[in-house]
């Protein structure tokens, strides 16, 4: 039965899952789970606060089903995508305080790269030094263009694959990184940065 479920489309597994086959569901998590859990982790950076959310997210997904109000016909990935990120936004309002980012905080930043470390111990130091620059004012922007830049710019997302996972249209992701880039530039310019060496 299972081997049946495998080749089953997402709806036709909801569909079964509502009628009370519970094995329909964890076909849709094995399905799912990979990219549902990387998407949350790759914007929360913190493993706990990931699992919390990603099983809160499947939580309300069956809560959802089982309550009949589902009605995402062939988007299973797209709600699911929606709710999690719905999550990851209150998540960011309730630790708002506790979101400041170290300038000592290397993790998923745009300059570090191998080049940058075969210069003098001084280019090293100005990279460095660029590279938390550049993270403070990623870490600066509102939420939605954060989101997106640093789902092109860190995890190499394709603006369609942003619009899924952000359940927008391609033109919004694409306006979102627009002024993520101008609000950076106007960061930079008002504090002083170079962003260059």
């Amino acid at each position: 039965m299972n081997h049946i479920l495998a080749s089953l489309p997402d709806e036709a597994l909801v569909a079964e899952y509502a009628a009370g086959n519970n094995s329909a569901f964890d076909t849709l998590l094995k399905r799912h789970q990979t990219r549902v859990f990387s998407y949350i982790y790759s914007l929360v950076r913190d493993n706990d606060a990931a699992n919390d959310i990603f099983q809160e997210t499947f939580i309300k997904a069956i809560t959802v089903i089982k309550q009949g109000r589902y009605n995402e016909s062939g988007r299973f990935g797209g709600w699911l995508s929606r709710i999690s990120h719905n999550l990851i936004i209150d998540y960011f309002r309730q630790n708002k305080v506790d979101a400041t980012v170290s300038a000592d905080n290397n993790d998923g930043i745009i300059l570090n790269r191998k080049e940058l470390s075969e210069g003098t111990v001084e280019d090293e130091l100005v990279a460095d030094q660029i590279s938390a620059d550049v993270r403070r004012l990623v870490d600066a922007l509102p939420q939605a263009q954060k989101e997106v830049l640093e789902m092109r710019y860190y995890r190499d997302m394709s603006f369609k694959e942003i619009a899924d996972a952000t359940g927008v249209s391609i033109n919004t992701a694409l306006g979102r990184m627009r002024y993520a880039i101008l609000n950076m530039r106007r960061m930079a310019d008002s504090y002083g940065i170079a962003l260059s060496v």
